[in-house]
């Protein structure tokens, strides 16, 4: 209060209002810790509590929602997500290979007999063996992203229900006669609630080619010994396959193989395992994975080389310089092949994905068809 021209002497404070000062500068506190931790962590749900949890670190970005956990990996072996971190909470069950949705490099049909003197010594591709069996093909750009790589830098998309995340990926590597500079990109959505996620890989290409594809792990390879972390294999176009039938090695060409250029088209294209826990046998549901339009796949392999490697390749049409070319998938864990299927079905057709912060979507595109 001012009094004739000069300020009072300001009334010493109560208890109570020192009190009461305290309490409000502690519940502001509180709030702003709220408010922080909210953004940190992830989305939140209309009640206010946070429904996805979000760690990153220089290393890797760790993500759980109430139906599952996962690890998507930064530095080291990258892209799709990490191995062994694939976390049923249903079921307590894990993935048993070396990661989901894991990406290689662009190939063509074809040999590098006739230049391999001027090619880089990673992007050799050997054949008429157990390991790529009889069919010819190439390497036109690398490295291998999985492996070679090193670095990615994903970007984080968190929205209402749910957290994407984004990463690229520009091959400097090419054949003779090729260029380098495709530009891989991969986008993974995690919806709140659900066992599974949604993927897309795409293919920006530097080349034009007659039948350029990506080779990717879908689901994901299976490590195992005489079969003690899986019990069975499922594939839209074969069947039920036995573990027993992975205790030896073979060539992908032997036996399992789905070739678009026989034009056997199944209804589906789902590829799953039954992981196994190790220590008392007992078998979870399905960890599948499904891509959502069968028409892009042009090639799949599953056959054991040391552990059951399930390669597939998409694209395979022909493409210009400055094409892209992609393939949008499901992956996640089911307890029937009849709930494989029905998911499946909702979303039967797509190959692309788009995603901001106000939300999500699949989309049909039909590029290369």
């Amino acid at each position: 209060m001012r009094k004739q021209g000069r300020w009072s002497k300001p009334d010493k404070p109560s208890r109570g209002n020192i009190l009461c000062d305290l309490v409000g500068i502690l519940l502001l506190l509180i709030c702003l810790v709220s408010v922080i931790t909210a953004a940190s962590n992830g989305s939140r749900g209309e009640d206010g509590a946070n429904t996805i949890q979000v760690k990153e670190d220089a290393s890797e970005i760790r993500i759980a929602t109430s139906a599952l956990e996962a690890v998507v990996r930064k530095s080291g072996y990258v892209s799709g997500v990490s191995a062994g971190t694939f976390l049923d909470k249903k079921t307590g069950f894990r993935d048993a290979g070396f990661g989901l949705d894991i990406v290689d490099q662009p190939l063509e049909f074809g040999s590098d007999a006739s230049y391999r003197v001027r090619l880089n010594p990673d992007l050799y591709y050997d054949f008429n063996d157990l390991i790529h069996g009889k069919i010819a093909k190439r390497w036109i750009e690398g490295p291998q992203v999985c492996t070679e790589a090193k670095e990615l830098h994903p970007e984080i998309i968190r929205g209402k229900d749910f957290v994407a995340v984004k990463m690229n990926f520009r091959y400097y590597q090419a054949a003779p006669d090729m260029k380098p500079g495709s530009e891989w990109s991969q986008t993974i959505v995690f919806p709140e609630g659900k066992r599974y996620f949604f993927s897309t890989d795409t293919l920006k290409t530097a080349n034009s080619g007659k039948d350029i594809a990506l080779r990717i792990d879908m689901p994901g390879h299976i490590k195992h010994h005489h079969g003690d972390t899986f019990s069975e294999v499922y594939l839209s176009y074969y069947g039920r396959i036995p573990s027993r039938e992975f205790f030896t090695d073979f060539a992908p060409d032997q036996k399992f193989i789905y070739d678009r250029a026989d034009g056997k088209s199944p209804q589906r294209f789902i590829r799953a395992y039954r992981p196994r826990d190790v220590k008392t046998g007992r078998s979870s549901p399905w960890l599948a994975g499904m891509t959502l339009d069968l028409g892009v796949v042009s090639q799949a392999w599953c056959h054991e080389r040391g552990y059951v490697c399930m390669i597939e390749e998409f694209g395979g049409r022909p493409v210009r310089q400055g094409d892209s070319f992609g393939a949008a998938f499901i992956v996640g864990y089911f307890d029937s092949i009849e709930e494989m299927n029905e998911v499946y079905d909702t979303y039967k057709g797509c190959d692309g994905l788009q995603v901001s912060s106000e939300g999500w979507r699949l989309v049909k595109s039909r590029r290369g068809h």
